[in-house]
């Protein structure tokens, strides 16, 4: 047995050691890239059979109505179209093509955020990230969904700013006040911009808005040209409608995104049952085989252009045809995607988080935090859908984010695991405070690791009851709902700076430069309301 040494030297005053333990937040415990992956539901024969099951539809069985353009692209490269008109991948094509996919790649953060906010992507580093375009957004006033507008989108953004563990802005809500198309796209690129300069998936609506948002973030990132030294935007949609047919929009988005060298993000998401074979084996293949088709085409126009892999398969409670995002076979068939996306050795994104629950109540902590930390731990690069989401993707919440924000820092911890060392196994401490003065709580070693082995959370309840008594019986509601207001009262960015003016001149700004300095009025509950 090694000889016992005595405890080491305090360093600084008790009194000091314990104000900043009173300060702590416990975010020295965590970062964003964290690597997952230990979760694995399905083994390396499952995946390899999964594997042989999708590239056996992609050529057998291909993808129906691929558009004239694409045909001129993928034909002379080795795809061909069966007797029945539908696009198909032969099995050695997409072997070749597989072989050479991106493995990683950066978005960046923009300004102050530049470096130490960039996201790394690769197979397993975990970002938290929001998307959603929710059509209601909840009301803590009125207690009731309304559509979401434009403000709404600027609003979610510039909460999001402030919360450190969501890591990606994404569209969250849809702007239903704006119903024109290009209106629309320019006025939520917009919105983001200017409330954040973090790493931001978009969709767009028509290829045609491309070139001009690339202009919108020139503006926000620096300068003509300064976009695509350094993208921190990918575009996103659903190339492919399931079961295996193109959508023209979105698959016109993606070939030119392709062609400008830029990431190309999707989200391909069939339904269990209703979209896809009920089984989670059967849904999983077809789901993994139109993500690869949309990885070939990629391939095909760029080679080694980054993509994500975004297999998304979704589930339907069978009883009623309604999608259910909360389940336990969501959870389940989430990771395995992610698991397959691994296999490939690409970054991945899956929705998760999505629970049916229309308030935070038990079944939307059920649900989100299983959701949440299978994706996780199977390694996920990008958790989408993370923050806010409510009512099955139909509703967001402000509170809700604050919450699902918290409770990302909380599975980041479980991420990074437990690390054994001589200091951490703290043997010599052991037997030092055993003998006096029998516990650890103002022990030097207590407090130097306070902040990196634990995380503290804000929003969590922890005291006492009797202290929950006499402090006013809040719940974890009233608690996000207070911090989701002083963050809203208080931070009005707008990070286009001095070029705000060039940009309103050009593009159709709805949200008035004044008007975004204060926040928007908030409906009152009707008289008589709970």
């Amino acid at each position: 047995m090694s000889e016992l040494v005595s405890r080491r030297p305090q360093r600084g005053g008790r009194a000091a050691r314990q104000a900043a333990r009173a300060q702590a937040t416990g975010n020295e415990a965590i970062h964003a890239g964290l690597p997952g992956g230990r979760y694995r539901p399905l083994t390396d024969a499952d995946m390899a059979q999964v594997h042989g099951a999708a590239l056996t539809v992609l050529e057998r069985t291909g993808l129906k109505d691929p558009i004239p353009e694409l045909l001129d692209i993928v034909l002379p490269k080795g795809a061909r179209l069966n007797e029945h008109g539908r696009l198909c991948f032969p099995r050695a094509l997409m072997e070749d093509l597989l072989d050479g996919v991106a493995s990683e790649f950066y978005v960046h953060a923009r300004g102050d955020r530049a470096g130490k906010d960039d996201m790394h992507c690769t197979a397993q580093n975990v970002y938290f990230a929001n998307s959603g375009t929710a059509v209601t957004t909840f009301d803590a006033n009125t207690k009731s969904f309304r559509p979401s507008t434009l403000r709404d989108i600027y609003d979610f953004t510039r909460l999001v700013d402030r919360l450190e563990n969501i890591h990606m802005l994404g569209d969250t809500v849809l702007a239903t006040d704006v119903t024109d198309d290009y209106a629309h796209d320019m006025n939520m690129v917009y919105a983001m911009l200017a409330g954040s300069q973090k790493p931001a998936c978009l969709t767009f609506r028509a290829r045609e808005h491309i070139p001009h948002a690339i202009r919108l973030f020139d503006h926000a990132s620096g300068g003509e040209g300064s976009f695509l030294k350094k993208p921190s935007v990918i575009f996103g949609g659903c190339p492919v409608v399931s079961p295996l047919r193109f959508g023209k929009e979105n698959l016109e988005i993606m070939i030119d995104t392709a062609k400008l060298g830029l990431t190309v993000d999707l989200a391909v998401p069939p339904q269990a049952g209703a979209t896809s074979p009920a089984t989670l084996a059967g849904t999983l293949a077809q789901s993994v085989a139109e993500t690869l088709a949309c990885v070939a085409i990629v391939n095909l126009i760029t080679p080694g252009c980054p993509i994500v892999f975004a297999a998304w398969p979704f589930i339907t409670d069978l009883r009623t045809g309604s999608f259910t995002g909360g389940s336990g076979e969501q959870a389940l068939i989430s990771a395995a995607a992610i698991q397959m996306g691994n296999f490939y050795n690409m970054p991945t994104s899956v929705g998760c988080g999505m629970t049916d629950a229309k308030l935070p109540d038990a079944q939307y902590g059920l649900e989100k935090a299983l959701t949440f930390t299978l994706a996780a731990h199977a390694g996920a690069n990008r958790l989408c859908e993370f923050g806010g989401m409510l009512g099955s993707l139909m509703g967001c919440s402000f509170e809700s984010m604050v919450i699902d924000d918290e409770a990302g820092g909380m599975i980041l911890r479980t991420l990074r695991g437990i690390e054994v060392s001589d200091e951490t196994l703290a043997v010599d401490v052991i037997h030092s405070c055993a003998i006096e003065p029998g516990h650890f709580l103002g022990n030097t070693h207590t407090l130097d690791h306070m902040t990196s082995e634990f995380v503290f959370p804000e929003l969590m309840d922890r005291e006492r009851t009797d202290t929950w008594e006499r402090e006013g019986r809040t719940d974890l509601f009233d608690r996000a709902r207070a911090k989701a207001d002083t963050i809203l009262d208080s931070h009005f960015p707008n990070h286009f700076g001095a070029a705000d003016a060039y940009v309103r001149e050009e593009f159709p700004i709805i949200l008035g430069a004044e008007e975004m300095k204060r926040r928007a009025p908030r409906p009152q509950p009707k008289e008589g309301a709970a």
